[in-house]
C-alpha cells in the first residue's frame, strides 16, 4: 500500500476553499460529505446543482441572470450552459479596482515592472477605446505575437471587453507556424513586440512580423510594443503604430460589451504536428467558470496569493494563469530562459516575489533535478504553498525530488487536460494526500473515467481517458468547420456521445489518476497496450541520460519497442548501460516495456510548447511524411530518424 508523500493538516484542510465549498453543498443539499471522492461523485451525477452552486460560490459577475444552469445535459455535444445569462469575461477579470499588484513582470533583461489593479484597468481602458474607435466589435479577431508580458494581457482584455475573439502565439514561432494559425482566422489587429530576450540575447521580431503580415491581408493595424529597444523602427511594417501612440490617452472607463455565456472568447490551437492546427473556439462564460473553478477550488487560490506559471503566450497555461485576475491574486509574468543567468533563476524570483503558487512543466522539474539545483537549501520559500506541474507526466523520482529539495510541506499538484478545454480533467485537491506518480483527483463536474476496449469503465487498469458528461469550456466549434464534422471526429467517433481525449490513463481505487501518455503513441507489443510514461519514469532517474523518446515500430506482424536516448554530458551509450536500462525497465515496469533496440540520438524533437513528439518520430522511422515541422521547436532534430540502418533488422 502506498504511503502519502504529503498529507494536509486538519487546520489546513478546513481553511481551504474546497472545504468551504463542500460545507456549502452539505448545507444546501442536506449532505454529509467529508471526503473529496463523495463530493466529486455528487458533482458529476448532479450537474445542474453542481454548476449552479459553483457559479454562486465563485462569484461569477453577470449583468443578466441565467434561467437554467444546463440545458440538455445528456447531449454531448449540444448541451447549453447558463442560458440567457449576459456577462463579459474581461469585466470579471477587472472587477478589482484597488492598488494591490495585479501583474508583476520579470524579464531576462532584469527589468521589473508592476501594474496595480487600478493601473491595469486604466491601461485596458485606453487600449479598448482605440480598438473601438477603429471599429473592432463582437466576433472580430484580435491576435498577439507577443512575449509573456503585461501588454499581452492588456491587449487580450481590451479585445475581450469589446466582445472580440483573442488568440496568440509566442515570438519563438516561425513565420509558417504563425500563418498556419492566424491565417485560418483572418484577424483585423495584430499586437506584437519588436523582439524578445533569450539566454541574455535580444532577438529581433520585426523581420518575421513583416513576413507574417505580408501573407495576412486581413490585418488592418499592427500595434508594436517596445521591448528590446526603447523606440523600435517600424517603418518596414505597413499600418504599424507604437503601442504608446495607439492608446487613447483620454479614456478612463471601459464599456464592457455584454455577451451570451457561449459567445466566443478564445481561439486555441492544437499542436499542428500532423497537419494544419485545429482552431478550437471557446466561450467566454465557459472558460471563466471552468478556469475559476480550477483556480479557486483545486488550486486554493485567494486574493492574498501570488501565482506564477512558467509559460509562453502560445500555451494554454497563459490563458489559465491570466484568469487568476478574476480572483484578485497577483500574477508573476516571466519571459525568457528559465535557466538564465543561472539554473536557479526562477527560484530566486520566487523568493523575491514571495510566490505562493509556483507552476511549471514536468520537463522543467526534470531539468532542474539534472542541474543539481536544490531550491530549499538556497532560498527562503516560506511563502510557497503549492507547486503545479503539467505538459507531460511527472515521474515518480520528480515527485520525490520536489518534496526532498523544494519543500516538504506543500501541495504538489500534477495536472492534466489540454488546450481543447483550456483546463484540466485531473488535477489537485487541497484537502487530499499526494501519492507518488498520481494526479490527486478528477476535477469537480468532470465525469472522467478510464474506458477499456469494450467501452466500459475500469479501475486500476490502463485505458482511454473519456469524459461522459458535458462541461462549460468544451469548444463551441472549430473555426471553419461549417458542418461540425471535424469537431465530431476529434472527440466523438470512438465512443458516440462521449468525449475521448486521446490520453491513456489509469484511475486508481482511491480516485487518483496516473497518466501514461497519448493513446495514439501507446505501444502495442504482443497486442497489449502499454503507456510510454512508464518507460520515461525509469529513464528520468538515470543520470547518464539527458533525454529520451520511445516509439513502437511495426515489425513482423507485431510491434517492437524502440528507445532513442540523448546522452548526458560525459556519458556514452555502452553495452553495460544498455543492459542496465533493460534490466531496470524489466524489473520496474514489465518485460513488455523492454526496448528491442536502444539507439543514441543527438536530440529529441519537441513542440513549441515543449511536448515530446513521439508520433513524428514514429512517422520518420516508418518512412512517412511529417507534414508540419514548423510546429516543432527543433524541426531539424527529426532528420536523424529517417532511414536508420539499425531499424532494418
Amino acid at each position: 500500500m502506498k504511503i502519502p508523500l504529503w498529507q494536509p493538516s486538519e487546520p489546513r484542510i478546513k481553511n481551504t476553499n474546497m472545504y468551504r465549498f463542500m460545507t456549502l453543498v452539505n448545507e444546501r443539499f442536506n449532505k454529509k460529505f467529508t471526503e473529496y471522492t463523495d463530493l466529486w461523485e455528487w458533482s458529476v451525477e448532479n450537474l445542474e446543482d453542481f454548476w449552479s452552486t459553483a457559479w454562486e460560490f465563485l462569484d461569477i459577475k453577470a449583468s443578466v441572470p441565467y434561467t437554467k444552469a444546463i440545458d440538455n445535459p445528456d447531449k454531448m455535444p449540444g448541451a447549453k450552459f447558463f442560458t440567457n445569462s449576459k456577462l463579459n469575461f474581461a469585466q470579471n477579470l477587472l472587477q478589482f479596482r484597488n492598488d494591490r499588484p495585479a501583474l508583476v513582470f520579470r524579464g531576462e533583461d532584469s527589468v521589473r515592472r508592476t501594474l496595480t489593479y487600478n493601473q491595469l484597468y486604466d491601461e485596458v481602458a485606453k487600449t479598448a477605446a482605440s480598438l473601438r474607435a477603429m471599429g473592432i466589435s463582437k466576433g472580430d479577431r484580435v491576435v498577439g505575437f507577443v512575449p509573456n508580458m503585461p501588454e499581452s494581457i492588456i491587449a487580450m482584455l481590451a479585445a475581450a471587453s469589446l466582445g472580440a475573439i483573442w488568440s496568440s502565439c509566442s515570438p519563438d514561432f516561425g513565420i509558417k507556424g504563425v500563418l498556419d494559425r492566424f491565417g485560418q482566422t483572418r484577424p483585423r489587429v495584430l499586437f506584437t513586440a519588436d523582439g524578445y530576450f533569450f539566454k541574455g540575447k535580444p532577438l529581433d521580431s520585426i523581420q518575421r512580423i513583416a513576413g507574417i503580415v505580408k501573407e495576412l491581408p486581413s490585418i488592418e493595424k499592427i500595434v508594436v510594443i517596445p521591448y528590446t529597444t526603447a523606440k523600435p523602427d517600424i517603418s518596414a511594417l505597413p499600418n504599424a503604430v507604437h503601442f504608446a501612440d495607439f492608446k487613447d490617452p483620454d479614456a478612463t472607463q471601459i464599456e464592457f460589451t455584454q455577451m451570451d455565456f457561449d459567445d466566443p472568447l478564445y481561439i486555441m490551437y492544437s499542436s499542428g504536428t500532423t497537419g494544419l492546427p485545429k482552431c478550437m473556439v471557446q466561450s467566454g462564460g465557459g472558460v471563466l467558470l471552468h478556469q475559476k473553478k480550477e483556480l479557486v477550488l483545486h488550486t486554493d487560490l485567494t486574493e492574498a496569493d501570488t501565482i506564477f506559471y512558467f509559460t509562453t503566450c502560445g500555451w494554454m497555461m497563459w490563458n489559465w494563469l491570466t484568469c487568476s485576475l478574476s480572483v484578485g491574486a497577483t500574477i508573476i509574468l516571466f519571459d525568457g530562459n528559465p535557466f538564465h543567468p543561472q539554473a536557479d533563476a526562477l527560484w530566486k524570483m520566487a523568493e523575491e516575489e514571495k510566490v505562493t503558487v509556483f507552476g511549471t512543466s514536468a520537463g522543467y522539474i526534470e531539468a532542474l533535478k539534472n542541474a543539481g539545483v536544490k531550491p530549499k537549501e538556497q532560498f527562503d520559500l516560506s511563502s510557497l504553498k503549492a507547486v503545479l506541474s503539467t505538459g507531460s507526466p511527472l515521474s515518480d523520482e520528480n515527485f520525490e525530488f520536489v518534496y526532498a529539495h523544494v519543500k516538504e510541506d506543500l501541495l504538489l499538484a500534477s495536472i492534466s487536460g489540454g488546450s481543447d478545454l483550456n483546463g484540466c480533467f485531473a488535477l489537485g485537491n487541497p484537502m487530499g494526500a499526494v501519492y507518488t506518480g498520481e494526479l490527486q483527483c478528477r476535477g469537480l463536474g468532470m465525469k472522467v473515467y478510464a474506458y477499456d476496449d469494450d467501452g466500459k469503465p475500469v479501475v486500476d487498469q490502463q485505458a482511454e481517458l473519456v469524459c461522459c458528461a458535458p462541461f462549460p469550456s468544451m469548444p463551441i466549434y472549430f473555426w471553419g468547420d461549417t458542418d461540425g464534422s471535424k469537431y465530431h471526429s476529434a472527440y466523438y467517433d470512438q465512443y458516440p456521445g462521449i468525449w475521448a481525449h486521446g490520453d491513456f490513463i489509469q484511475v486508481t481505487s482511491r480516485g487518483g489518476v496516473i497518466m501514461f501518455g497519448r493513446s495514439d503513441t501507446t505501444l502495442n507489443p504482443g497486442g497489449v497496450r502499454i503507456g510510454t510514461a512508464e518507460i520515461y519514469r525509469r529513464l528520468d532517474a538515470m543520470e547518464e541520460l539527458e533525454d529520451s523518446v520511445v516509439v513502437g515500430q511495426s515489425w513482423k506482424n507485431d510491434v517492437r519497442v524502440i528507445l532513442f536516448v540523448k546522452m548526458a554530458q560525459g556519458f556514452e551509450l555502452t553495452e553495460e548501460l544498455e543492459k542496465k536500462i533493460r534490466n531496470d525497465i524489466r524489473a520496474n515496469a514489465s518485460p513488455r516495456h523492454v526496448p528491442a533496440k536502444i539507439i543514441e540520438t543527438p536530440d529529441v524533437p519537441y513542440t513549441l510548447n515543449m511536448k515530446k513528439v513521439e508520433l513524428a518520430v514514429k512517422k520518420m522511422i516508418e518512412g512517412k511524411e511529417v507534414k508540419n515541422k514548423d510546429a516543432l521547436k527543433n524541426p531539424d532534430s527529426l532528420d536523424f530518424f529517417a532511414n536508420l540502418e539499425e531499424l532494418k533488422d
